[in-house]
C-alpha cells in the first residue's frame, strides 16, 4: 500500500502572519511589474512557511481599493494549486501577467497528476465539480474525481479532502486540518481598519515592526528569541519604500512604539537609500527562521 512521504516541511509551532501595506506596489506604473513584485511577496512567504498575509491600507486619503484587490488577487491565485486555478478563478484584468509567477512548490502543490499516484493518507486540495446521488465529487488534480460519500457541498466549494481509497474512482473524506502536520500554505486577509486600528485589537502576541529605525536585530536577539518562543501568534510587519510603519503609524496619530513589541532593523548597514517591501519580507524572514531552531 502505498503510504505518504514524510520527508516535507512541517507547520511552524506558532502562528505567523505578515503584514504588507497596499502602496508597495504604488510607485510600479506597470501591472507586469507590479505582478512580478507580488509573486515575489508570494514566494517568500511559502519559503518561510507564513500562515496568514495581511494587506493593509496604509495611505487614508488616497482610495487603494485598486492595489488591495490586486495585491489579494493574486497572492490567493499563487496559493491556489495549478489545476484548480481555471476552474476557481474567472478570467480577470488582475492576472493578466500571471505567467511572469514564480511556482510555489509548497506539499500542497503536488505535481503528481496521475490517479496512479496518490497514496492512502495523502491530503489535496480540490474543489467541488458535481454529486453523484448523495455523494460529491471533488477534482483533485488527477485523471478522475475523487468521490466523497454522504456529503454534498455547493460546485467549485474549494476544500482540503483526504484520500481514503484508490483505484479508477478514488475515495477521499473532507480533512481536518488539525490532522495536516506540514506546511499547508498561507490564507490571504484584507484588513477593513488601518494598520494600526488592526493592532490594536490585540490578535497577536507579539508585533514585530521591522524599520531602518528601529534597533539593529543582533542587539535585540536574545530578547525577541524568548518573546517569539512564548507566543501562539505573531505579527511581522512591513512597510513600504515610500514610507515606513513609523509614517504609517502617524496618519492614525499613533506612536509605533506604542503599537509593537519589538522595532527592529533586520538589515542595518544597508548600502541602498531605501530597502523594497519584497527585498525586506526576505531579509528578515531569513532571519527570524532561525528562532524557530
Amino acid at each position: 500500500m502505498k503510504t505518504i512521504d514524510e520527508t516535507v516541511p512541517l507547520k511552524r509551532a506558532h502562528e505567523l502572519c505578515v503584514a504588507i501595506p497596499a502602496s508597495f506596489v504604488s510607485d510600479v506604473p506597470h501591472l507586469r511589474e507590479k505582478t512580478f513584485r507580488i509573486g515575489l511577496v508570494g514566494r517568500a512567504v511559502s519559503i518561510f512557511r507564513v500562515d496568514e498575509v495581511i494587506v493593509f491600507t496604509d495611505m487614508p486619503k488616497t482610495d487603494q481599493s485598486r492595489d488591495i484587490n490586486l495585491i489579494s488577487t493574486i497572492l490567493a491565485y499563487m496559493e491556489t494549486p495549478q489545476y484548480l486555478r481555471k476552474r476557481l478563478f474567472k478570467i480577470q484584468p488582475e492576472l493578466q501577467y500571471a505567467g511572469v509567477l514564480p511556482p510555489l512548490r509548497t506539499p500542497h502543490h503536488p505535481l503528481a497528476n496521475r490517479t496512479a499516484d496518490l497514496k492512502i493518507g495523502e491530503f489535496r486540495e480540490g474543489a467541488v465539480i458535481g454529486y453523484s446521488k448523495e455523494d460529491t465529487l471533488v477534482d483533485v488534480g488527477v485523471e478522475q474525481p475523487a468521490l466523497v460519500a454522504g456529503v454534498k457541498l455547493q460546485t467549485n466549494t474549494r476544500v482540503t479532502v483526504k484520500i481514503t481509497g484508490l483505484g479508477k474512482q478514488p475515495k477521499a473524506i473532507l480533512a481536518n486540518h488539525k490532522e495536516i502536520k506540514t506546511y499547508w500554505g498561507y490564507r490571504v486577509t484584507v484588513s477593513q481598519v488601518p494598520f494600526g486600528q488592526m493592532v490594536k485589537k490585540k490578535l497577536f502576541d507579539l508585533v514585530v515592526a521591522t524599520s531602518h529605525r528601529g534597533k539593529p536585530i543582533d542587539t535585540i536577539m536574545d530578547e525577541l528569541v524568548k518573546s517569539w518562543k512564548q507566543s501562539h501568534k505573531i505579527l511581522l510587519a512591513f512597510g513600504a519604500s515610500t514610507q515606513g510603519l513609523f509614517e504609517i503609524a502617524m496618519h492614525e496619530r499613533l506612536k509605533l512604539e506604542d503599537l509593537a513589541n519589538f522595532i527592529v532593523n533586520t538589515i542595518p548597514d544597508q548600502g541602498t537609500e531605501t530597502v523594497r517591501t519584497e527585498e525586506a519580507v526576505y531579509a528578515s524572514l531569513a532571519i527570524l527562521n532561525t528562532l524557530e531552531s
